[in-house]
């Protein structure tokens, strides 16, 4: 940091004795050392500090270019599953019968089974015949 040699450091120790004498010598290097230990704390903080933002700001930069390659790769795999399900738009368009909308088809395929089915023990599952169901049916 500073290019102070052995004779500087000399010199600067004999100006203070003459200026300060042998009594006050003692205080004015121990106040000395406290600044200059201060100011060498202050000094390796704020570097310390910098290198700390500086790999932070690295790290971002990173995981930014990270983020964006993998974002390039989910771009790619949804578009070429897009263009794969438009290959087979066809068939489930050709599904769908001529006289009716897509609606009553969709009514279809939500409805539950019919109650009168049986089931393996041969039982109706309602306890109920067709008769007792659709009295409508009776009358014809």
């Amino acid at each position: 940091m500073f290019d102070i040699g052995f004779l500087e450091l000399l010199i600067c120790g004999v100006i203070a004795l003459l200026v300060l004498g042998p009594e006050r010598l003692p205080t004015a290097a121990r106040a000395a050392g406290r600044w200059v230990g201060g100011a060498r704390r202050m000094v390796s903080q704020f570097t310390s500090e910098l290198d700390r933002q500086l790999k932070a700001d690295e790290l971002r930069k990173e995981l930014r270019d990270a983020g964006d390659v993998g974002l390039d790769d989910v771009k790619k795999t949804v578009r070429d599953a897009l263009d794969e399900a438009k290959k087979y738009e066809h068939m489930t368009m050709s599904d769908k019968p001529a006289g009716k909308p897509a609606a009553d088809k969709q009514a279809m395929t939500s409805q539950s089974p019919p109650s009168d089915t049986k089931t393996d023990s041969g039982e109706i599952p309602s306890g109920k015949s067709d008769a007792a169901q659709n009295p409508s049916d009776k009358s014809s």
